[in-house]
């Protein structure tokens, strides 16, 4: 909030640390869980990676205890939160299994994952890439750190995000989908499916509705054209976008 900006190392430490330890004292008084029960940490960031890392100094700050399996996950863009609590979850069950077969390791045991993003100084562009480039490539460059020519630091957004962000969305909502919707829905997608793939019928393929499922849509406001694609492909309607 400085005018003119600071965009300094220090001053993003400053930042992150009132951020941080914050949300960790709210969360402490409010679950009554103390520091020493911690077993597991995972801190994660998109694009802020100082060294001590980010969990150093969450353990530095709550002098959590000396044997605490503690992770920083960083440079993995938006979806680290979620990778970030997939890994808590794994860790306490191998936890869970050390328990169980060794009895060495305190029962009374909590895991605690901070997921935040920051970046300082962001300097947005678009990147053209080839149609013929393989789509792995693709995937890994469509957002990149780089300096640009002043030798300023940012992030360079391709055009390709969406196609890749819609690849992704079919896959989850092809897992999804058997989960939570209704008999129904799922036998006239099974039926249209059928239809286009084995009888060759010229057809729309038929889209999911989730309203069906869900009352309430929250999606990640990475950008206009990300809220855009969704609504059009998931059908949804102004109510459900205006938060």
């Amino acid at each position: 909030m400085r005018v003119p900006p600071n965009p300094c190392m220090a001053e993003a430490r400053k930042e992150a640390e009132a951020v941080m330890f914050d949300a960790i004292d709210e969360l402490l008084e409010k679950s009554g869980v103390k520091a020493k029960d911690i077993g597991i940490l995972v801190v994660n960031c998109i694009l802020f990676n100082p060294t001590p890392l980010l969990s150093a100094m969450v353990v530095n700050r709550y002098k959590l205890r000396g044997n605490i399996l503690s992770y920083n996950l960083g440079g993995m863009g938006c979806s680290v939160g979620l990778i970030s609590i997939d890994l808590a979850k794994q860790l306490l069950q191998i936890y869970d299994w050390q328990l169980d077969q060794v009895g060495e390791l305190h029962s009374n045991s909590y895991a605690l994952v901070q997921s935040f993003s920051r970046i300082s100084c962001p300097i947005v562009a678009v990147r053209n890439i080839n149609s013929s480039t393989p789509y792995a490539p693709i995937c890994y460059s469509f957002v990149f750190q780089r300096e640009d020519n002043t030798k300023r630091i940012g992030v360079s957004l391709s055009k390709d995000l969406m196609a890749v962000a819609g690849e992704a969305l079919k896959t989850n909502i092809t897992t999804l989908g058997p989960l939570v919707l209704p008999m129904s829905e799922q036998l006239l997608f099974f039926v249209t499916l059928v239809a286009r793939k084995v009888f060759k019928m010229k057809i729309r393929p038929y889209i999911l509705d989730f309203k069906l499922a869900f009352e309430h849509f929250c999606i990640h406001a990475g950008g206009r054209a990300v809220l855009d694609e969704l609504e059009k492909n998931v059908e949804l309607t102004d109510w459900h976008m205006e938060p």
